[in-house]
């Protein structure tokens, strides 16, 4: 009952938002079969991320590192967006969700069609040279079979995402941030929020006083806390109940 009761109170909250925003983590991915990293059993468990997912160690030796970003990308091209991804789609379409921020590089979010999104963490959707600057389609390679190479200058391409050690791209930090003091809403969906900065945006937000809301499959820091409260479940069920509910609301004011 108490979901229900949070699930209509959400979408009353929406119908009455300026300005609503998301922040998405692994969690909305994993409905779509993209395991989170750092969960038992996750990539991180079998290969240390501060070896294989360090910039250092991608200078050092791109071709080892290759190894183990062959499988991510594997898992990635074969992933669909989930119910939860189409229901943010479905939320900025009816004027209520005016972006999406996100941690994750699958491109889940453009697949299901949400238009605003921010990549926070970069996207591996595109390889990038360290070299030279040359940057394409990670489609257009055969990273299965080949260790992709710059056609410009021959050096290891790198996907572009963030690896330890990087810094967050200057425009998507200075989008997010700004997403974040102006929102009145902030839906933080599938994430712990504890990685830095990005767990800075509900913290942002709440400050310039907006509404906080969790969907996730268990507590974190924020519960509590930062936000008002907590929708416990996977969002691929709870979210296409809010658009649901939200639609009636809707249907009866008119």
């Amino acid at each position: 009952m108490e979901q229900n009761d949070n699930i209509t109170r959400l979408a009353h909250d929406l119908s009455r938002s300026r300005k609503a925003i998301a922040l998405t983590g692994a969690g909305i991915s994993v409905e779509s079969g993209i395991p989170d990293f750092r969960s038992a059993g996750g990539l991180w468990s079998r290969y240390d991320p501060m070896e294989y997912a360090h910039i250092d160690g991608f200078r050092r030796d791109p071709v080892k590192i290759w190894n183990m970003l062959r499988e991510i990308i594997q898992v990635i091209e074969g992933a669909r967006p989930n119910s939860a991804h189409k229901a943010l789609a479905e939320l900025e379409r009816m004027g209520i969700l005016s972006s999406v921020i996100t941690q994750n590089v699958d491109g889940l979010h453009q697949a299901a069609g949400s238009r605003r999104v921010i990549e926070f963490h970069g996207t591996n959707r595109f390889l990038v040279c360290l070299s030279c600057g040359f940057r394409a389609e990670t489609a257009a390679f055969d990273t299965q079979n080949e260790v992709p190479r710059c056609p410009s200058c021959g050096a290891v391409l790198k996907p572009d995402v963030v690896f330890f050690g990087e810094p967050i791209p200057a425009d998507a930090m200075r989008e997010a941030f700004e997403e974040a003091r102006r929102a009145d809403l902030v839906l933080v969906i599938g994430t712990s929020a504890v990685v830095f900065p990005a767990s800075d945006i509900p913290s942002i937000a709440k400050e310039h006083s907006a509404r906080v809301v969790e969907i996730n499959l268990e507590e974190t820091s924020l519960t509590g806390t930062i936000a008002d409260y907590l929708i416990k479940g996977p969002a691929g069920q709870i979210l296409p109940q809010v658009v649901s509910t939200l639609k009636t609301l809707r249907n009866g004011e008119s």
